[in-house]
């Protein structure tokens, strides 16, 4: 069913003082609050809702301010729930109308609510955030006209792959579907399995790469052993049974043909999506994850749009598509596109493409220095995985990729926003101040 409304009673509690009495009016988020046009989300949210069916979800608001506080601030699902018990501005921005004492919502709603609005509507809060900065004079609609747009690789929280830990955590699904399902198995190699991974790293470590090799292959050899056991077996067992088993025996038949030259390798058993990129990096040559498109202002580095990419295409393929999210989110169609070299042989009807170095039509004393300025989306990229969330995705799925860099971006423009409230607002309420001291013998709202 569709959210409750969250629109004040317009009674009274006379054992409770509302929160707006309590808080500070300069305060970043306390502004940012009224900034935000709320009833666009819960109008957009609307159609992901049926209208008679089922319990009322949480109010829009609230998960909504949430998901852009969880982003700002770096926080985990069940962090920014805990946390939001314990900050009145938090309760204040999320909607509350009174200080709360109890957990809004368990962590779990928020997952479920995410998959219910997809990534159209993360589109929509993503949206709302950049409307948020034009109000609020962080960012100018002319800088939509200008963008940058480069790439990086949105990490899964997935350890590192290597041949052993995969055969090993075959093994183990395939023990534990095994023992749920009753199929008795000749051997589980519960402990020989450990041993021989254990003694591989070690041999790794020492650099005694034939042994490695040999222990490898011996840990290769029980896989194959518990995957022919379980196969034989299961044409004994239910339809049911073989379709609980059906995706672990086709990984696990793709883990061991897998050879280190083969492309679309899997790398990890959880998030059969991870991709293995390479960015040129010194300190890391490889990355797993997926392949995320960042668009920003090229003058005011607000994020405009964040789209992913699974399979690892070339950049200058996801250039169009970049350019088209940056255009349905802020309305404004861009005129000057700048990317590295990158995206090199790549030609966008009705964008002029400026690249890296390039000599050739930056001809002006704006375009050299708006071709500078590219540079500026590196530490916006480093600031989205360091202050935000981008560094390391937990969520599942091509869908989770796809729904945590829009979120990220989002989160961006909120902290960008609130440096911007922070650091204006306060000189703007000393000035008006001084108009009303000027005028009045009263003091004018006077806050710590």
């Amino acid at each position: 069913m569709k959210p409750k409304s969250q629109e004040t009673s317009g009674q009274i509690d006379l054992f409770n003082t509302p929160l707006a009495d309590l808080l500070n009016p300069k305060h970043e988020l306390y502004q940012l609050a009224h900034l935000i046009d709320w009833k666009v989300l819960d109008d957009a949210f609307g159609e992901f809702f049926t209208e008679n069916q089922g319990a009322h979800t949480l109010p829009t608001r609230l998960i909504a301010g949430l998901h852009y506080l969880k982003h700002a601030f770096a926080r985990s699902d069940e962090a920014v729930v805990a946390q939001w018990l314990e900050n009145p501005y938090w309760q204040y921005f999320c909607g509350a109308e009174y200080f709360q004492h109890q957990m809004p919502c368990h962590p779990t709603s928020l997952t479920y609510w995410r998959k219910r609005i997809g990534e159209a509507g993360c589109e929509w809060m993503l949206m709302v955030t950049i409307q948020a900065g034009v109000d609020s004079q962080t960012v100018k609609k002319q800088d939509f006209e200008s963008v940058t747009v480069d790439s990086t690789v949105q990490e899964k929280a997935i350890t590192y792959p290597t041949d052993g830990k995969l055969y090993e955590r075959c093994r183990q699904h395939l023990v534990r579907l095994a023992e749920q399902h009753e199929i008795p198995l000749r051997q589980n190699y519960n402990r020989k399995a450990p041993y021989l991974l254990l003694m591989a790293n070690r041999y790794h470590h020492a650099k005694h790469m034939k042994r490695k090799r040999k222990m490898l292959k011996q840990l290769k050899t029980l896989v194959g052993r518990v995957y022919r056991d379980i196969e034989r077996q299961l044409d004994n067992q239910s339809d049911a049974v073989k379709g609980a088993f059906k995706e672990t025996l086709e990984k696990t038949q793709r883990i061991l043909n897998q050879q280190p030259q083969d492309k679309n390798k899997l790398y990890s058993f959880h998030a059969p999506e991870v991709e293995c990129i390479a960015k040129g990096k010194v300190h890391k040559k490889y990355e797993f994850g997926v392949k995320v498109g960042i668009t920003v202002t090229n003058k005011s580095n607000f994020v405009l749009g964040a789209r992913s990419f699974p399979g690892n295409p070339y950049d200058g393929h996801t250039l169009e598509s970049c350019l088209e999210q940056a255009e349905i989110l802020s309305g404004t169609r861009a005129k000057e596109a700048f990317v590295d070299l990158g995206y090199r042989g790549v030609e966008v009807p009705g964008v002029t493409i400026y690249k890296a170095r390039q000599k050739r039509g930056v001809d002006t004393r704006r375009l050299k220095r708006a071709l500078k300025r590219r540079n500026a989306i590196e530490p916006i990229i480093g600031h989205l995985k360091n202050d935000g969330l981008l560094g390391r995705n937990y969520l599942k799925g091509e869908l989770g990729d796809a729904l945590h860099a829009i979120l990220c971006g989002a989160g961006h423009n909120i902290r960008l926003i609130l440096r911007r409230l922070r650091i204006f607002w306060p000189h703007v309420w000393q000035s008006l101040s001084r108009l009303w001291g000027a005028f009045s013998s009263e003091p004018f709202l006077s806050f710590a």
